[in-house]
């Protein structure tokens, strides 16, 4: 096993390790939750890296195993005509590779196959990160700060040791990474779809920790590749067992006929802390005419790219584009310079924030996946955030039945009210910017759940038809 052993293998260089892998990843890959590419047939695979982990040289004729093999493949897929731009870069994933003579009964699920040529001929592969002796080794390497070929693990000088001994469980409940809890002390993510750069889910936590708040939880270690790109891989934070997710708490107030005004304004506050936290420790631009025309600009091109999708959206095309001409012409005025763009969330609502007692966290920082690393690092005004917390509002009480518009009108307005008591502003007295943001919001939304769950098509189509009235 020399190959998995290398520190790098240059990507488009012949690899009899994932010669030897490709027809199994060919048919397991696009069953995963996390595979981005679904829809579009597997032509190729390049190996980015390999490394073992564990040495799979004991899963020979009578050797007991596992091994654990780490790769980042880059997986090449056709272009359906306009769907893809052309050109597009193969979409990378790392893949934590269980190897043994014969898999244990309980690990049956996570069976990936047995390749038939190559180094691992005759030898059981399968998902690593559901075996807990292979996920115990992962917590041992994030517990002493080191490099093990292209990977290097590291621990923040802020944060408590990590203990030794516990074990995982996979959260099923996880879409675009897999997640993993030790102890109900710790969770993991492991990032799947992976680009080169910062991750957010590690810089900001990071850097509202630096601030000195303490509504994130603070990564206590983490993982990624140095060579050959820089990629972020796992991130290991606190887990705050027995908290409840906002989205349930939510949920509960409206099947007990409860406001959740307070809790909204709670939120509000929160998301203030937080922004002021980001500003105060990553650089800021100013909200000028440029910046605010190309962010219209992508506006525009992500609702002419949706109409296509879902044919839908047609008749309101034309009152949906005078939000993003709004936003456009506030730049070209000037009215909205003496507003500045910086870090933010990316992708908040009701599911990224906890509650434990009576504190409020806000959880996962990765922005939406399905978008480019550099976008999602790319500076907004802060009432992207807001704007998706408010259509989180409307999407709870569109899961009650009868519908019940007042109580998502009274969380809005709390939530903006509670933000305004920490920021001094109130998003409601820029309605162009909240407007735009909520229009380019719902928009995405009506993609996804045309895409995916199309039973909830007729919440975001209801905000569609409210953001494109007259008047």
């Amino acid at each position: 096993m020399s190959e998995a052993a290398a520190t790098r293998t240059p990507v488009g260089r012949p690899s009899p390790l994932l010669s030897s892998l490709a027809p199994l990843l060919r048919s397991w890959l696009p069953d995963r939750r996390w595979f981005a590419g679904k829809g579009r047939p597997v032509t190729g695979f390049s190996l980015v890296s390999a490394a073992e982990l564990l040495p799979v040289a004991g899963t020979g004729p009578g050797g007991n195993g596992p091994g654990l093999l780490h790769l980042l493949v880059a997986v090449h897929q056709e272009e359906p005509g306009a769907a893809v731009p052309p050109g597009r870069p193969a979409d990378c994933y790392q893949l934590l590779l269980g190897v043994c003579r014969t898999l244990p009964p309980q690990l049956a699920p996570a069976l990936i196959g047995r390749p038939a040529t190559g180094p691992l001929a005759g030898r059981t592969v399968y998902e690593g990160l559901r075996d807990p002796r292979l996920t115990g080794l992962v917590l041992e390497r994030l517990r002493t700060p080191g490099t093990h070929g292209p990977l290097r693990f590291a621990r923040s000088g802020g944060a408590p040791a990590v203990p030794g001994g516990l074990t995982a469980r996979p959260l099923d409940a996880e879409q675009s990474n897999t997640s993993l809890v030790y102890g109900d002390a710790y969770i993991l993510k492991v990032l799947r779809r992976v680009e080169p750069g910062p991750h957010p889910d590690l810089e900001l936590p990071l850097a509202i920790a630096r601030a000195g708040c303490d509504r994130v939880p603070l990564p206590v270690a983490w993982y990624e590749s140095a060579d050959p790109l820089p990629y972020t891989l796992g991130v290991l934070q606190p887990y705050l067992s027995g908290s409840l997710d906002g989205w349930r708490l939510a949920l509960e107030a409206l099947a007990a006929g409860r406001p959740f005004t307070d809790e909204a304004r709670a939120l509000g506050r929160v998301t203030a802390e937080v922004h002021s936290a980001l500003a105060a420790e990553l650089p800021t631009v100013a909200l000028g005419p440029a910046l605010t025309g190309r962010l219209a600009a992508g506006m525009s091109g992500r609702l002419d790219e949706a109409a296509l999708a879902v044919p839908a959206l047609l008749p309101y095309l034309p009152r949906l584009r005078t939000a993003f001409d709004a936003l456009a012409a506030l730049g070209r005025s000037g009215t909205g310079s003496g507003h500045r763009a910086q870090r933010v969330h990316g992708d908040l609502h009701l599911g990224q924030t906890l509650r434990s007692g009576a504190y409020w966290s806000v959880i996962d920082f990765e922005g939406e996946p399905a978008r480019p690393l550099a976008e999602r690092r790319t500076p907004q005004p802060p009432v992207r955030d807001i704007a998706g917390m408010l259509r989180s509002f409307d999407y709870a009480a569109r899961t009650h039945r009868p519908w019940n518009p007042s109580w998502a009108e009274g969380c809005r307005a709390a939530y903006c009210e509670g933000y305004a008591e920490v920021s001094g502003h109130d998003p409601r007295a820029e309605p162009a910017l909240l407007r735009a943001y909520e229009t380019d919001k719902a928009v995405y939304e009506v993609v996804y759940e045309a895409r995916h769950r199309p039973d909830w098509l007729p919440v975001p189509m209801a905000a569609i038809h409210r953001l494109a009235a007259p008047g």
